[in-house]
């Protein structure tokens, strides 16, 4: 394996840069600064808010791009990139679906923040990490702003319990497994390999030359999108068939591992 070509790394945040406490780890921060010293740019994707992204990712959110929301949203230094909204009309039709699911609560994510209302709010604790800015509604009518994403939360799994109900929606929109728990739905463009797509075109960088980690199936079209593709120890086993290579877990180091070979 050459990795004398990369010029780009990115990376999914839960279950891949983030251990399964939800920590970055100090040895990446120090990868980092060596990445910026060889002039190897960094993108984290994840299907996390943008707040919540820069909440773990801090004290170097001014070097970076973020790619965040599953791909409906890219940010570079505090400013939008681009925006992909889901498609307003569907909106009362997905919440009228999720509310038929036992045990299903359903969340708004608009651009600047994340709308909870009175159902969603009994798993709030668990909600919080992943949306850190957030507002509480009574009812989600009431929501006026512009939707990029709807999250969908399950206590015990998303795949079993989430996903056969809204599989019928493929045509119309991203209906995404983002991890045990969460389903995602997103405007069929609003993906992370074409967010990715968007941001290689805008640096120049090919497909060979960038490396990216993932380990659900909301990273599939990215992990497809280039040569060096990693899939976590712990990624799902369908993830696991699309990438090149497979690293470490993510609470061993998987990340890290691969960029002291690079650095």
């Amino acid at each position: 394996m050459d990795l004398s070509q990369i010029k780009m790394v990115v990376t999914d945040m839960d279950g891949t840069l983030l251990n399964s406490r939800h920590q970055v780890s100090d040895r990446f921060f120090e990868l980092f600064q060596a990445l910026k010293s060889k002039g190897i740019l960094f993108v984290a994707a994840s299907g996390r808010q943008y707040h919540s992204m820069v909440s773990k990712l801090d004290s170097i959110q001014d070097d970076i791009i973020f790619i965040a929301e599953n791909g409906a949203l890219i940010k570079k230094q505090g400013e939008e990139v681009s925006v992909t909204p889901i498609n307003q009309v569907l909106k009362g039709e997905l919440l009228q679906i999720v509310d038929g699911i036992d045990g299903a609560h359903a969340m708004l994510c608009g651009k600047y923040k994340s709308y909870f209302d009175t159902k969603s709010v009994v798993s709030l604790e668990q909600l919080k990490e992943y949306y850190s800015a957030f507002e509480i509604v009574d009812h989600y009518g009431s929501v006026k702003d512009e939707i990029i994403k709807i999250a969908v939360y399950h206590g015990v799994s998303a795949e079993q319990y989430i996903y056969p109900e809204m599989a019928h929606l493929e045509n119309e929109l991203k209906v995404k497994v983002s991890g045990k728990n969460w389903l995602d739905l997103n405007h069929l463009d609003a993906h992370k390999g074409n967010a990715l797509g968007r941001v290689m075109d805008a640096q120049g960088i090919q497909p060979n030359e960038v490396l990216v980690f993932g380990d659900y199936f909301n990273d599939l079209e990215m992990l497809q999108l280039v040569e060096h593709s990693f899939a976590m120890a712990n990624a799902h086993p369908d993830v696991k068939k699309v990438a090149n290579y497979e690293t470490t877990s993510n609470n061993e180091f998987g990340v890290e591992t691969i960029l002291e070979k690079l650095v």
